[in-house]
Formats: C-alpha cells, structure tokens, sequence
C-alpha cells in the first residue's frame, strides 16, 4: 500500500486510479489519511531530513526576496480619461 501511495503522488492522478497491483485504491487513500491525520508522515519527514542533515546533504541556506512589482494604474483599476 505504501508503493501505491507513492506512486499515486508522484503521478498526481485522483486515487480511483491507483494501479490494483497495490491494492483496493480506498485502502490505499485510507492508509494515507490516516497517517495524515496522526503526524506519521510528518515524522517520517522529519527522520529523512535528520538523517540527511547528518550526511551534510542538506544546506539550511535562506533566500528572501524583497523586490516590489508595481503595476500599471489602469492594471489597478484607475479612472479612464
């Protein structure tokens, strides 16, 4: 079940299509919800990213962009001449 909830993501279809070979495909959704719900996938996360922080795989790095976009005024709607 958790191959189909792997390949379901990756593939991005609705569950119903969920390949039978990974089981019925409402066991499978209810798998994932239920982990959903009680914080498993988060603390799966959580493990691989530890364990890859540790490798020095991952780079914490911030990148904040303060660029302002300013619009046309008759893009924000002013008075027509």
């Amino acid at each position: 079940m958790i191959d189909g909830i792997r390949w379901r993501t990756q593939a991005g279809t609705p569950w119903r299509d969920v390949p039978e070979q990974y089981g019925p495909w409402d066991r499978v959704y209810d798998l994932f919800r239920r982990w959903q719900r009680d914080g498993t996938w988060k603390r799966i996360l959580e493990q691989l990213q530890v364990q890859a922080d540790a490798q020095g795989l991952i780079t914490w790095d911030v990148s904040v962009d303060s660029t302002v976009c300013r619009a046309h005024q008759h893009a924000a709607g002013a008075a027509k001449r």
